[in-house]
């Protein structure tokens, strides 16, 4: 092979397993004394929400027990600080609180003080250059970026910060192969990209990218196997079928991609026992990836999976009850 890549297995799925998986992801939920859950505490706040989101698209969300849910969310928010950790006891951080935000815009359980909380912690982690730690402890990156704007956009209350500053930053990160990475003159990598072009939807400011460069880059990133590698010389992986293809979809350059292609990678990372995704053919599954499995299926127009909102990761449905008419918008496919 000219590039780093797989070799798809001859027996893999032929479709989606739609039912195995939210069945997968119902056992994860439930096995709270295996070693797995155990170890996973420290990111378990997204785990509930690639969970949740993966099976409001699958037309399952009662798999979850909402009310279990929304307990822990609540012992997982500091009033004083502002923010949501990822477990109690655990340090408030944007990543969190995002997906905090998120699985609460789902079940429509936002509160006042919810939103005003959340505002000010956003507000404190605001740099004088536009950029955003992720916690007090001051990391920046452009991740950090996505989360603080996206986050402000679900609660409508995007102009609490400094926006033009905002936008700002993630273009100075901006680089001349049109990608992004997680600051300025770093290298570009599609986790990043999907992270401020979805920043710079959300600002209003997507105008500002190359999209012809930047999806050039992005198309560069399909593999022979059908697949997405992050960067140069990697090896594909699940979780980039949704980083580019959603970002694609951001600058209208779906078509620029081999959709059946695609398609044929995600379904052989199915475990057809299990269920769930892994990142590539016989890994081990994870909540994190069949989320991104399931939404770029959806993505790629699946119609047994409800369509999923580019920009946010979750249900348009979601995002039409919450948003409105007043959401971001995205270029015109040419």
């Amino acid at each position: 092979m000219d590039r780093k890549d797989i070799e798809l297995p001859d027996d893999f799925p032929s479709e989606a397993l739609y039912v195995k998986h939210a069945a997968y992801l119902k056992s994860w939920d439930e096995s709270k004394d295996s070693l797995e859950y155990v170890l996973s505490e420290y990111l378990r706040m997204s785990g509930l929400y690639w969970s949740l989101t993966a099976l409001q698209l699958l037309h399952k969300p009662d798999l979850l027990d909402r009310t279990a849910i929304l307990q822990y969310i609540d012992q997982c928010h500091d009033p004083v600080k502002g923010g949501f950790a990822a477990a109690p006891d655990n340090d408030c951080h944007l990543l969190y609180t995002l997906s905090a935000v998120q699985i609460l815009c789902t079940y429509d359980a936002l509160t006042d003080d919810y939103t005003s909380h959340v505002v000010r912690f956003i507000q404190g982690l605001q740099q004088p250059d536009g950029s955003f730690a992720g916690d007090e402890w001051g990391e920046v990156d452009t991740r950090f970026s996505f989360c603080a704007v996206a986050c402000l956009k679900l609660l409508k209350r995007l102009d609490d910060i400094n926006v033009d500053t905002a936008a700002q930053h993630v273009i100075s990160c901006m680089n001349f192969d049109g990608g992004f990475g997680v600051g300025p003159l770093s290298e570009s990598h599609a986790g990043q990209i999907f992270c401020c072009v979805g920043a710079l939807t959300i600002l209003g400011q997507l105008h500002r990218v190359d999209d012809q460069l930047l999806g050039w880059w992005l198309c560069e990133r399909q593999l022979p196997s059908g697949g997405f590698n992050g960067r140069p010389e990697k090896l594909p992986d699940v979780c980039y079928s949704w980083w580019v293809l959603s970002a694609l979809a951001c600058l209208g350059k779906l078509h620029w991609i081999d959709r059946p292609k695609l398609e044929r990678f995600i379904l052989a990372c199915q475990d057809d026992e299990t269920g769930g995704f892994a990142d590539r053919p016989g890994d081990m599954v994870d909540p994190f990836h069949t989320l991104f499995g399931v939404a770029a299926l959806s993505l790629l127009g699946d119609k047994e999976v409800d369509p999923v909102n580019p920009v946010f990761c979750m249900p348009q449905s979601v995002i039409d009850r919450v948003l409105g008419d007043d959401q971001p918008k995205w270029l015109s496919p040419f």
